[in-house]
C-alpha cells in the first residue's frame, strides 16, 4: 500500500489561524515478477513501454519496471556474510546474499517411488559436483515432515557435501490410514504444511525465489480440490479452502517448478518385464491418469509464475535451465484502478506489445482489504481472543504450568508438591505455530529475534517428596535425574513485529515465547511459555525499535546425555512466526562463572 500525502496551504482568515488541510490519498501497489522467454532464452533489454498489463480486462498502467540478471562470480564474492554473535547468542537472521534471485531446490519423497528418490538424489550430486558458483542455492526434504537440508550458499562444494550427506536420506515411517482417500488427504495436508513453513522461512529473502521442487505423482481424489498457488502474495486470502494450502502464508514472489522426478514415462505394458498382450484400455488408463497429474504440476506453475517439466530426463540440465531462466526476470508495478476490497480473485494478463516471447507471471491475487483485517484483529485483541490462541493454548508449555489437568485444584497442588506419577509433557501439535516448534523443523524467519543461552553453575536434581519447580519441570522420564537450569535472554527485532496502530493511538500486538526441549529422538523433556500482551505508545515503540521486545525464561535441562533447545516466537494476532534450534551441547562455559539462576 502507498500513501500520498499532498497538503495545500489556505491563506488564514483575520480571526484565527486555521490549520491547514490534509488531502491523502491510499492507493495499492501490485508487484508482477515476469520471466520473459524466446526460444528458451531470457530476453534481456525490455522496457515498461513494451509491456500491455490487464487486470480484470481493464487496461493498467505500468509505473515502473526494474530488470534483473544472474548473480556472477564477482558478485557472490561480494556477498553478505553472517553477522559475527557474542558467545553463547544464536539468530534466525539470515543476512540477504542479493535482491535479484534465489534457488530452492526440494526433494519430495513423501510423493516419490524409492527407486526415483535414489535416481534424483545421484543426479542432483553430479549437478552440484560441477555446478559454478553464481546465485544463492538452499536445499530441503520433505519426507515425514519439511526440513532443510542445506540453508542458502553460492559455494558448490557445500552443497554437493549436503547433497551426500546423511542428511539428504529419507526417513519414512509406515503412515496407516483407513481408507485410501483418508490416506491421499493425509499426503496433500502433508504438503501443504510443508510449504507453508518452507514459505515462513523464505519470508526473510528479498526478491524472486525459484522453487524447484521434484515430487512424483501428486495424490488426486474425487474430494480434493487441485492445490493451485500454495504461496500467497500480501494481498491473498482464499477462503474455503478445503485444506488450507494458503492459511498461514504471507510470501510473494515464490514462482514453483515442479519436476516430475520419474522422468520419461512409458506405458508399463510397453516395458520389457512385461509378458503376454496389454490388457484391453491399459493405455488409455495410463495416458488419463499422466495426464491428471501433470495438470496438477502445470497449474501450481503457472499460477505462481513458474514452469512444469516431466516426461524428461537429463535433470541437471533443468536445473540449470530454471536457475539461468528464473534468475532473469522483470519486476513490474502498477497501481490498481480497481479500489472496491472485496476479497475476490483478479486475473491478470500481462503481454508484449510488439517484441516476441513467452511470459511466465502469476496469474492474479486476492483482493483483500487490510483495513478490515487490521480493525479484525483490533476487535480480537480488545475482546481477549486472538488467531493463533487455540493453538498457544495447546503447547507444551501451557499444558506444563498444569501437570495434574483434571481440575485447578489439582494444578495448584502440583506446584506445591509432588506432581502425579503419570503426568507427561505432552508434544506440540503439528500445525501452525506447533509444527514449527518441531524438531527439526524449517525455522520460520517472519519474526527475527535473537536469543542468549547461559547454563547455570548448580547441578540440581529433584528426590522423592520434593516440590516441583513452578512452570519449570522436567518430564516424568527424566523428573529425578539431575539437571542445570538454563536461562534464555530472547530479543526480537521489532521491526519485524506488526503491531496494530489504534483509534486511541497505541500500538496492539500479543506475542507469546516458547522454549521447548527434545531429546535426539524429538521426545519432549520440557518447556516454557510466556505472553506479552502490548499497548504501547509511540515514544515506547521507538524505544522498541531500538532495543528490541525482550524476554526471560529459565527451564530445566537435564545433565546427561544429548539435548535440543527450541526456541521461537508466535505473533498470535497476525500468525506470523520465528523460530530456530539450539544443540545444547554448543552452549559453552562462560568465564567468570554462569548467570545467576533463580531457585
Amino acid at each position: 500500500m502507498i500513501t500520498v500525502g499532498a497538503q495545500e496551504t489556505a491563506a488564514p482568515s483575520s480571526d484565527t489561524a486555521q490549520p491547514a488541510p490534509t488531502l491523502s490519498v491510499t492507493t495499492h501497489e501490485v508487484l508482477l515478477d515476469i520471466v520473459v522467454t524466446n526460444g528458451g532464452q531470457a530476453v534481456s533489454g525490455l522496457k515498461a513501454s513494451d509491456f500491455t498489463v490487464l487486470e480484470d480486462g481493464k487496461p493498467q498502467v505500468v509505473a515502473s519496471l526494474e530488470e534483473h540478471k544472474p548473480m556472477t562470480v564477482a558478485m557472490t564474492a561480494h556477498a553478505v556474510e553472517h553477522p559475527s554473535l557474542p558467545p553463547n547468542t544464536f539468530t534466525n537472521y539470515i543476512p540477504a546474499e542479493n535482491t535479484n534471485a534465489y534457488t530452492v531446490i526440494l526433494m519430495d519423497a513423501l510423493n516419490t517411488r524409492l527407486d526415483d528418490q535414489m535416481s534424483v538424489r545421484l543426479a542432483l550430486i553430479k549437478y552440484l559436483k560441477h555446478m559454478q558458483p553464481g546465485g544463492p542455492v538452499a536445499i530441503f526434504e520433505r519426507d515425514t515432515k519439511m526440513h532443510m537440508v542445506q540453508g542458502f550458499t553460492s559455494d558448490p562444494q557445500v552443497l554437493a557435501a549436503a547433497a551426500e550427506s546423511e542428511r539428504n536420506r529419507p526417513a519414512m515411517p509406515n503412515v496407516v490410514r483407513a481408507t485410501r482417500e483418508e490416506y491421499l488427504e493425509y499426503r496433500i495436508n502433508e504438503v501443504s504444511m510443508g510449504f507453508e513453513l518452507l514459505g515462513r522461512y523464505l519470508a526473510a529473502f528479498p526478491g524472486r525465489k525459484n522453487l524447484i521442487w521434484f515430487t512424483g505423482a501428486l495424490p488426486q481424489t474425487t474430494t480434493l480440490a487441485p492445490m493451485g498457488d500454495p504461496f500467497n502474495d500480501e494481498f491473498k486470502l482464499l477462503e474455503g479452502d478445503p485444506h488450507d494450502l494458503t492459511a498461514a502464508l504471507t510470501l510473494s514472489r515464490v514462482a514453483v517448478y515442479p519436476i516430475d522426478s520419474r522422468g520419461l514415462q512409458a506405458a508399463p505394458q510397453y516395458s520389457a518385464a512385461t509378458n503376454g498382450p496389454p490388457a484391453a484400455g491399459a493405455n488409455i488408463q495410463f495416458e488419463t491418469g499422466q495426464a491428471f497429474q501433470h495438470l496438477a504440476l502445470d497449474t501450481i506453475a503457472e499460477t505462481t509464475g513458474g514452469l512444469a517439466y516431466y516426461n524428461s530426463n537429463g535433470l541437471g540440465a533443468k536445473i540449470t535451465e530454471i536457475e539461468d531462466n528464473g534468475s532473469s526476470y522483470y519486476t513490474l508495478t502498477y497501481a490498481t484502478t480497481n479500489q472496491n476490497w472485496n476479497g475476490e480473485l483478479r486475473h491478470i494478463k500481462a503481454e508484449l506489445k510488439q517484441a516476441h516471447g513467452k511470459l511466465q507471471y502469476r496469474q492474479g491475487y486476492f483482493a483483500v482489504d487490510r483495513t478490515k483485517q487490521e480493525q479484525k484483529q483490533l476487535d480480537d485483541l480488545k475482546n481477549g481472543k486472538a488467531d493463533g490462541d487455540s493453538q498457544i493454548d495447546e503447547t507444551p508449555a501451557a499444558k506444563a504450568r498444569e501437570p495434574a489437568s483434571t481440575n485447578n485444584s489439582a494444578a495448584k497442588s502440583a506446584q506445591s508438591s509432588t506432581a502425579p506419577a503419570d503426568a507427561k509433557k505432552p508434544g506440540p501439535p503439528r500445525e501452525g505455530f506447533e509444527e514449527a516448534m518441531m524438531l527439526g523443523a524449517v525455522p520460520p524467519t517472519e519474526i527475527v529475534f535473537t536469543a542468549r543461552v547461559a547454563e547455570g553453575d548448580k547441578l540440581q536434581q529433584l528426590r522423592k517428596g520434593d516440590a516441583w519447580p513452578q512452570d519449570n519441570y522436567l518430564a516424568a522420564d527424566w523428573k529425578y535425574k539431575p539437571f542445570h537450569t538454563y536461562t534464555v535472554e530472547f530479543a526480537a527485532d521489532a521491526k519485524t513485529l506488526q503491531l496494530t496502530k489504534g483509534p486511541d493511538g497505541l500500538r496492539h500486538g500479543s506475542i507469546a515465547f516458547v522454549s521447548v526441549v527434545y531429546d535426539p529422538m524429538a521426545q519432549n523433556v520440557n518447556s516454557r511459555l510466556t505472553t506479552k500482551n502490548l499497548d504501547i505508545d509511540e515514544a515506547q515503540y521507538q524505544d522498541m525499535l531500538l532495543h528490541g521486545l525482550t524476554e526471560h525464561h529459565e527451564i530445566a535441562v537435564p545433565a546427561k546425555g544429548s539435548y535440543f533447545l527450541r526456541l521461537g516466537l508466535h505473533d498470535t494476532v497476525n500468525d506470523r512466526i520465528g523460530s530456530f534450534e539450539v544443540a545444547v551441547d554448543q552452549v559453552k562455559p562462560e568465564a567468570g562463572g554462569a548467570v545467576a539462576q533463580n531457585k
